[in-house]
Parts: structure tokens; C-alpha cells; sequence
């Protein structure tokens, strides 16, 4: 099959796209609003910021799209919902009314509901949260894996060992949940390992060949009658049982790897382990060894709930083998499908905002530069009429999604999203260009999808240019614009000092041209997808 990216809703997404029992694991890390306080969100206090525009939704509300899951889940709507999952939500509206956790919970359900029949029945399912909702998202998971004949496996606890040195009333919190679920009792699970440290080093001692081993036990904590056997002159203790076959002790014997008494009798805590001969330590369900993406990180994309790759790794290492399919329903900056890229498996992407569809497309070519000629891209427009839907989308949840579209496509994916409306005098997008080696000037980009314009735009985004000392401005938009077309003309041009070459100072550019190939044409834009204000100082140039 093709790696596929879907750019929507991942609910509308699993329904109409990712077959049943196609899927061999499937990792989340579903945004909630943590940074809310608890006694706000549990007991819906607050104003929601309802002009929040973020890289992704965070906040929750009691709206008609929570009506209609919830109508959804007490329905059994393609009867993928357990009894015990819609007696839990129905029971939680009652504790929680309907407010911003339920909506969450609500949010969660349909989908877990969803990512539990495309698993295959050998498949695992990894869900990463905070400890904001842990504890209710534990019981909506039980209620549909559990209920159907799955098990719950580990809460890993993942310690971000550099993540917090801050002063609190509280203890510090610096560990986030990773619940491990598998859709059946059969399960794939490759055992990972980690370095000794320096405590566990030292239980190893050099042999008489200098060789470094530590004794581990022969006998196991069960009493089996039949591993209770006399060997050699020792025996297990009436609560413990041998460890291994018969046939395995005197092997192990032979080889001399069995520690004697002074008498002679093998030890029962004489089994000797061998330093050359280990993996290393067994990993537990306590992550302490895997940091957080620091702000100098190679790995930084300034995506702001960006996992480090060593994260994923352990999982897709552990739970799946090359060429197995792996889906992230909330793939954000694309750290799940880049490792399983690197892996050698297959995957699938799914996210609702196009800056992450964008962000993850750039990483995979950054990557490897054939990666992107085996990806099947879904949902992002290809033509006019799917422009012009997403520009008059009524549901945009997120915001701005066709501004995002429309600045990133014709940047090629290197301008700067403008987050935040009010007091931007229009400006959507920003990108840099270099000057000398060391100096950049601004692009600006704005967006309008009108039927109707009149040059008054071009100049208020000339007025921009001027008063920001931008370097030029570029105006998309949604239908032809001759008229604006004919105003940019009067601005003359802008000379880069970097190339000699000049440039357009205002440029009109619309949706079908953009699908006609004319894109970005600026010397050395730098490359996009990191906070805006690190791009001055942080970025590197990336060739036309």
C-alpha cells in the first residue's frame, strides 16, 4: 500500500477511509486544554476563548458538534460503541453536565471507538495524554477494548527529566501517561532494552577470565511440582520452583555458567549473566531516559506539543515490525510518520489543520528525498472547486484554513502563518529572505477570498510593506483580480541586494494560477515551521 496523508476531521476520516482490521498500531497524542485550571475545566467555569486560533483546537466546547456525538455514541451509531461506553458517557453527563471535559470525552470516544475497528485483532493501541484527563480517558478506553475482549497493558509513565524547573505550590509535574492497550490477548511485543546504569554495573564482576557477570536467580516465585526436583544436590524451597527444564540446567552446567557452593552444589542464585551477552536493561513501564525536545534541539520544529523521535521510536519498535501499519490520527508535526518512514513500516497521517500537513510533507522531503513519491495525499484541494470550498467552509473549527492552505502552497511550505487576528492589518503570512549573509528582509503575505475587490487592498498592503520595511507583499487570492492585478503594477519593483536581481514590490496572485504552477519566486526563502520569533536568528537557507 501507499504511506497516506489525509488532511480533514480523523473521525470523518476513519469512517469513510481506513478499513476494519487494517491497522497493526496506533499511537495518539490528542491535544486537551492542560493549561486551563482543573477546577475550571472539571466544573465548566470560565469563558472560552472562542477567537483562539491556534496550530491546533485545545479548547473544548458544549456545542452542536457535542450534541451530535453524543446523540451519536447512545445511538451505537455504526454500531461500534459497547454498552459499557454509552452507559459511562451517559452517565458522565450527569456528573460532568455538558461542558468542556464531557465535550472532550465525547471527542474521544467516537474516535477511539473508531481507531479500536481498524486495529487488527493482533494490533496495539498507545494513547498519550497528561494527567489532566488521564483518569477519565483510562475508563472510555476500558469501556471499548476491555468490553471486547482487549486488555490494558501498562500506564507508562514518561518522566521528561529536563522538562520543569519551576517554583509551584504544588509538587513540580514533569511526567506525562502513555496507556498501552491491545485489541486481544494475542499481541505482537518485541522486548526493549536500555543501557545499564551506573547502579546496576555495578552487580557485575570479571570471572577468572576477566570476563563481567552477575548472578541472577535459577528459581522462580511459583511452586511447580514439576520443576521441584533434586539437581545436583540442590532443590528449590517448597514455595519456588527451577527456572528452567532438566535439560536446560545441565546445559547451562556444561558450559559453566552455574556458580557452586563450597561444597559443590550448584547455588540457586548462581546463574551467571554475562555483560557481552546482555541487550541491557529490560525497559519498564517508568520512562526516565528519554528527554524532551530542548529549545536547542536539532529535532526542534516549534510545534508546540512536538514529542521527541526517541519516544516514538520505543513504541513502533516495540509493537510493530517492518512493514506493519501504523496510524497516528493526530499526527501534528509528523513525528510518528517520520520515525515509521526511518523504520521501514507503513503508516498513515491524519490531521485537521493544513500548517501540520504542510510541516509534515517539508519533514518527509527534509528526510528522504524520495519519500514523498510513495505518499497518497487526501483532502488537500486540488482544484478550484475544492479551494473555493475551503475558503467557505462553515465548520472551520480551526480558523483560517484557507489562509494556511493558500500562504503555504504558494511558499512552497517556508512562510510563517500569522496566528493571531486583530492589529496585523491584514497580514496572513510572513517569510525571509536573505540580504547579505547575515542581514533578512520580510515577505508579506495576505490572503482575501472576496468575489469582489477593490485596489484600496493593494494599497492598505503597499501602506504595510512600507510602514514594516518589508522587503515586497504578496496579495493571494481566491478569484481573479485584474483590477488589483493592474494597481500592483503602479509600485514598482524591490532589488535584493543579496542577487542584484528585482522583484515585483506588490504581486496579486489567485488560486488558479497557483494550481498552474506559478509559486514563490524569491531568492533563497528561509525555511518555515519554526516560531516566529526564532526565523531572524535561527533558520538556514533553503534553495529554490
Amino acid at each position: 500500500m501507499k504511506n497516506q496523508i489525509y488532511y480533514g476531521d480523523n473521525l470523518d476520516v476513519l469512517r469513510r477511509y481506513i478499513k476494519d482490521e487494517s491497522v497493526d498500531l496506533c499511537y495518539i497524542d490528542p491535544p486537551f486544554n492542560s493549561k486551563r485550571n482543573y477546577n475550571q475545566i472539571y466544573n465548566n467555569i470560565g469563558k472560552e476563548d472562542a477567537a483562539q486560533a491556534q496550530a491546533f483546537i485545545d479548547t473544548w466546547t458544549w456545542d452542536d458538534n457535542a450534541n451530535i456525538g453524543l446523540a451519536e455514541i447512545q445511538s451505537n451509531y455504526n454500531g461500534v460503541f459497547t454498552e459499557q461506553s454509552i452507559d459511562l458517557i451517559t452517565g458522565l453527563e450527569k456528573v460532568l453536565k455538558k461542558g468542556a471535559l464531557l465535550a472532550y470525552l465525547v471527542s474521544m470516544t467516537l474516535r477511539i471507538a473508531e481507531i479500536h475497528r481498524v486495529l487488527k485483532p493482533t494490533g496495539s493501541f498507545y494513547l498519550h495524554c497528561d494527567p489532566t484527563a488521564s483518569h477519565y480517558l483510562k475508563l472510555v478506553i476500558d469501556a471499548i477494548f476491555c468490553a471486547k475482549g482487549g486488555d490494558f497493558q501498562n500506564e507508562i509513565i514518561w518522566e521528561r527529566t529536563n522538562a520543569h524547573n519551576m517554583k509551584t505550590k504544588a509538587y513540580v509535574r514533569s511526567n506525562d501517561t502513555i496507556f498501552f492497550y491491545t485489541k486481544s490477548s494475542n499481541f505482537l511485543f518485541n522486548t526493549q532494552f536500555t543501557d545499564y546504569g551506573e547502579q546496576q554495573l555495578k552487580r557485575f564482576k570479571a570471572d577468572e577470565k576477566g570476563r563481567l557477570y552477575k548472578a541472577e536467580n535459577l528459581t522462580f516465585s511459583s511452586a511447580n511440582p514439576s520443576r521441584q526436583f533434586q539437581w545436583r544436590g540442590s532443590k528449590p524451597p517448597a514455595h519456588r520452583s527451577w527456572g528452567a527444564s532438566l535439560e536446560q540446567l545441565e546445559k547451562w552446567y556444561e558450559e559453566g555458567r552455574i556458580l557452586l557452593k563450597k561444597d559443590g552444589t550448584p547455588r540457586l542464585d548462581g546463574l551467571k549473566i554475562y555483560l557481552d551477552d546482555t541487550q541491557g536493561k529490560p525497559v519498564t513501564s517508568n520512562w526516565t531516559d528519554i528527554n524532551r525536545i530542548g529549545n536547542t534541539s536539532s529535532e526542534r520544529m516549534g510545534y508546540p506539543t512536538q514529542k521527541p523521535e526517541a519516544l516514538l521510536e520505543r513504541i513502533i519498535k516495540a509493537s510493530s515490525n517492518e512493514g506493519d501499519v501504523i496510524l497516528d490520527a493526530y499526527c501534528g508535526c509528523g513525528t510518528t510518520v517520520a520515525v515509521a518512514q526511518k523504520l521501514k513500516r507503513q503508516w498513515i497521517g491524519i490531521d485537521i489543520t493544513y500548517q501540520s500537513i504542510a510541516l509534515i510533507l517539508k519533514r518527509l522531503e527534509d528526510q528522504d528525498a524520495g519519500a514523498l513519491d510513495n505518499v497518497l495525499i487526501a483532502g488537500v484541494p486540488k482544484d478550484f472547486e475544492a479551494a473555493e470550498a475551503l475558503a467557505n467552509r462553515k465548520d472551520d473549527r480551526t480558523r483560517k484554513e484557507f489562509e494556511k492552505w493558500i500562504v503555504l502552497t504558494y511558499s512552497k511550505n517556508r512562510a510563517i502563518i500569522k496566528e493571531q487576528k486583530g492589529g496585523d492589518d491584514g497580514i496572513d503570512g510572513v517569510a525571509y529572505i536573505p540580504e547579505s549573509t547575515t542581514e533578512n528582509s520580510k515577505v508579506l503575505f495576505s490572503v482575501k477570498s472576496n468575489k469582489k475587490l477593490t485596489p484600496a487592498v493593494v494599497r492598505e498592503l503597499f501602506g504595510t510593506v512600507e510602514r514594516e520595511k518589508a522587503a515586497c507583499g504578496i496579495l493571494l487570492t481566491l478569484y481573479p483580480m485584474p483590477n488589483l492585478v493592474k494597481e500592483s503594477k503602479k509600485y514598482g519593483v524591490y532589488r535584493n541586494q543579496f542577487t542584484g536581481n528585482e522583484y515585483p514590490k506588490i504581486q496579486v496572485i489567485c488560486v488558479q494560477e497557483i494550481f498552474e504552477g506559478q509559486l514563490i519566486n524569491l531568492p533563497n526563502v528561509h525555511k518555515v515551521l519554526k516560531k516566529a520569533e526564532q526565523h531572524a536568528e535561527q533558520m538556514d537557507l533553503l534553495d529554490n
